[in-house]
């Protein structure tokens, strides 16, 4: 007999009866995953985590006794675990489940959207999958190894600059904190920055007012037709690809929800095909963490076109399944740690 395939263990923190019974149900037959614990505050998830030390903890932000942000601090303090928050993205919420990424939560699953009646087989498989991802995470990265500067000079890879029009960036989970940590230490680049970071609706107004109070740049939610100004940064809003178009001389911002057949809306790779349709080899794409492999076939568009390609190295990112797939498809310009990227785009615009 071979070896039997070890489960991951998950804690389940929530103060809903309901919701701990129904992530329960969720696992008792996989063979895969098991619920190791069930805990209704911070406190007893705080106690569960230190004696348990669960392979992955999913975790509530409001709860009593201790709330989940609180909580996660302690975890990451005292016997850090991957962590998988459960939040609500409307009102508050938002900027509490960015403050939950920068802590160092891997992901989160958005409890609004389940509305009154929880979708429980949508969440299911939402949920699998995130703690299939976080089970797999590298525990020092999570706890600031992406933030560490490594002393001599920054790297400049990939040539020099000459006249890049646009730079434009694709992320996925881990994506809030590192597009924090380049965005804050870029200078204003004389260029306009567009990004797609997969997150579902009504979070991305949070992460860009996060990221324009965070850095010398200004930083915004796009507008469909609205010009692209040099040294801003336009996020994709959820449900919505992002692309560019040329007019008058200059360019533009053109959201449509068409092509729906991407596994992703916004996709990373609509918006590279279009910055290396329009912009050509005055393209510069850049990838950061993110599972999947969306952005590999736009970083091939901006090589075909002559622009060029950075990627994050595994030794930072978060998941590197984004950045892995486009160096696997693409010869990149440059790989470089999440702490040089800023300073690679520099180098390069």
């Amino acid at each position: 007999m071979g070896d039997v395939k070890k489960k991951i263990r998950v804690l389940v923190v929530d103060d809903s009866a309901f919701v701990r019974r129904a992530i329960i149900r969720m696992f008792e037959e996989s063979p895969d995953i098991e619920v190791v614990d069930v805990a209704g505050n911070g406190k007893s998830a705080v106690e569960l985590a230190r004696s348990l030390r669960p392979d992955v903890i999913t975790l509530d932000v409001q709860m009593p006794v201790l709330d989940g942000i609180s909580a996660l601090e302690m975890i990451m303090e005292q016997c850090p675990a991957p962590v998988i928050m459960f939040s609500c993205l409307t009102g508050k919420g938002g900027e509490k489940t960015l403050k939950a990424l920068d802590i160092g939560a891997v992901d989160f699953i958005d409890k609004s959207s389940a509305g009154g009646a929880m979708d429980i087989g949508a969440l299911a498989k939402e949920l699998t999958a995130k703690i299939k991802v976080a089970a797999g995470v590298d525990l020092e990265k999570l706890r600031g190894a992406a933030r560490k500067p490594e002393p001599g000079p920054a790297a400049r890879g990939g040539g020099k600059s000459r006249g890049t029009e646009v730079v434009v960036m694709g992320t996925s989970t881990g994506g809030p904190p590192a597009l924090q940590q380049v965005l804050s230490a870029l200078q204003p680049p004389p260029c306009p920055i567009l990004i797609v970071q997969h997150m579902p609706a009504g979070f991305i107004t949070s992460l860009a007012a996060r990221l324009d109070r965070n850095s010398s740049l200004t930083v915004r939610e796009a507008s469909d037709g609205e010009a692209v100004v040099a040294g801003n940064v336009y996020l994709a809003p959820a449900g919505w690809h992002m692309r560019l178009r040329r007019k008058d001389g200059g360019l533009q911002v053109w959201l449509d929800p068409e092509p729906a057949g991407h596994l992703h809306c916004p996709s990373v790779d609509a918006l590279f095909e279009s910055a290396a349709e329009v912009c050509g080899s005055r393209s510069l794409g850049v990838v950061l963490t993110g599972m999947g492999k969306d952005g590999a076939a736009g970083a091939r568009a901006i090589k075909m076109a002559g622009g060029r390609v950075v990627v994050e190295t595994e030794e930072t990112a978060i998941v590197y399944g984004m950045p892995k797939a486009v160096a696997e498809t693409v010869s990149v310009d440059a790989a470089v740690p999440l702490y040089r990227v800023s300073d690679t785009i520099t180098g390069m615009v």
